[in-house]
């Protein structure tokens, strides 16, 4: 009886959700091959799974960060692949934390062959959490705010941050925890769908976001050189109205956005940014399918009987990062960020942006997997979001890197 088949999660494994890992499996026999699996239960109890081929070296050894795969859920030399690659069986499931004081558990297995995975060689599970060490939670209802406030350890100060998702609602924890595991003092809002915030409100007020600006600018450990914010497709045109009107934000993210206010008017004060004209006529539905396409629904931003909704970002003095995917298939957020950015330049403002070919609209912290498709919570039909799986990954990972780099950089 040979050596056991061990399965090594290097550096260790418990890491954050945002880390990657070297996985390696020892004690096999030269050029054997195997399956390797991954599986995670998510917290509705649904399953997700990836696997890949492999076959050992001549030492019996295998390191995933070297070897490449010969099949299965990606091909290649794609050490986090396992993860990024997760899928359910259910279709149109998105993975997403709900409870960020939980890690998700995942189970890595090697089999015996590339056939019918009845032999179990070896087995390891990585425990990737959203909250680092010593980062506190704090669930924030003063005021009108609905908020949870994420404190990294130590006495600071820290950068602060605003983290907005979309316009599914509900208050997601999971980024702006992960940023807190980062170093950012940060604070996820929920803004509609949300306790008694309505599901579609008739209008969104700026001064429930300035006092969620003024509230993370009172704390002890937040820097006093501005804050920062970042939203998610409406998150992201709420996070340039910010940036905009309210003088305390620095710097603001924009991921999968537009340069125009989106759905919902905005109340200022004085003053009103519509929203921008659609009409949900021109959805369109996938008979094979069901899922639902939204990329037409808005009036061309183009046409200058729009131009009341845009945001006037160029009045602005805060920096602005623009991200989008090419493949973004739930609205054209490519064509409205090189619109925004053109703006900007215009008027000799500096801006970043990268877009991603083959990336979707659900651009997320990175080993998060690509979701093509899920229900939107707020309209209760399935969205086609895009992207296409192995671009998706790559994305994510790139423009993680970059958002950090960005708010230390400006903040």
């Amino acid at each position: 009886a040979g050596m056991a088949v061990r399965v090594r999660v290097l550096p260790s494994l418990k890491c954050l959700f945002d880390d990657p890992i070297q996985i390696r499996v020892a004690g096999l026999q030269p050029q054997q091959t195997v399956t390797l699996r991954a599986s995670l239960v998510d917290e509705s109890g649904e399953l997700f799974q990836a696997h890949a081929h492999y076959r050992a070296g001549s030492d019996g050894e295998l390191d995933l960060s070297r070897a490449p795969a010969l099949g299965g859920s990606y091909l290649g030399v794609e050490p986090m692949g396992l993860l990024w690659s997760l899928q359910s069986k259910a279709p149109y499931k998105r993975l997403a934390k709900r409870n960020v004081l939980t890690p998700f558990r995942v189970d890595l297995e090697v089999y015996e062959g590339h056939g019918d995975m009845s032999r179990l060689l070896g087995k390891c599970t990585n425990e990737r959490w959203f909250l680092g060490e010593g980062v506190k939670r704090i669930s924030v209802r003063e005021g009108r705010l609905k908020a949870t406030l994420f404190l990294p350890p130590g006495p600071g100060p820290f950068p602060g941050l605003i983290d907005l998702y979309g316009s599914g609602g509900g208050l997601v924890e999971y980024r702006a925890s992960l940023l807190a595991s980062r170093g950012f003092v940060t604070l996820a809002l929920a803004y509609m769908a949300f306790e008694d915030l309505p599901a579609m409100p008739e209008s969104l007020e700026l001064g429930y976001f300035e006092e969620a600006v003024n509230f993370l600018q009172k704390q002890q450990q937040v820097k006093d050189t501005g804050i920062g914010v970042l939203g998610l497709s409406k998150g992201a045109d709420l996070a340039l109205s910010m940036a905009t009107f309210l003088p305390g934000i620095k710097a603001a993210v924009s991921i999968s956005g537009s340069g125009f206010n989106s759905f919902i008017p905005l109340r200022g004060d004085g003053f009103t940014l519509p929203a921008h004209p659609y009409d949900l006529g021109r959805i369109k539905t996938s008979d094979e399918t069901g899922l639902v396409d939204f990329s037409d629904v808005l009036d061309d931003h183009r046409d200058p009987a729009t131009w009341n909704c845009r945001i006037p970002l160029e009045r602005s003095l805060a920096k602005f990062l623009f991200l989008s995917g090419l493949d973004d298939r739930n609205w054209k957020s490519d064509l409205y960020c090189q619109d925004a950015v053109q703006r900007l330049q215009q008027h000799g403002w500096e801006v970043e942006f990268c877009s991603y070919s083959g990336a979707g609209h659900l651009l997320e912290p990175p080993y998060l997997p690509l979701c093509q498709a899920s229900i939107h919570k707020v309209l209760g039909v399935f969205v086609h979001w895009g992207g296409q799986w192995r671009e998706h990954a790559k994305a994510q990972e790139d423009a993680w890197r970059r958002i950090q780099a960005f708010f230390w950089q400006h903040l």
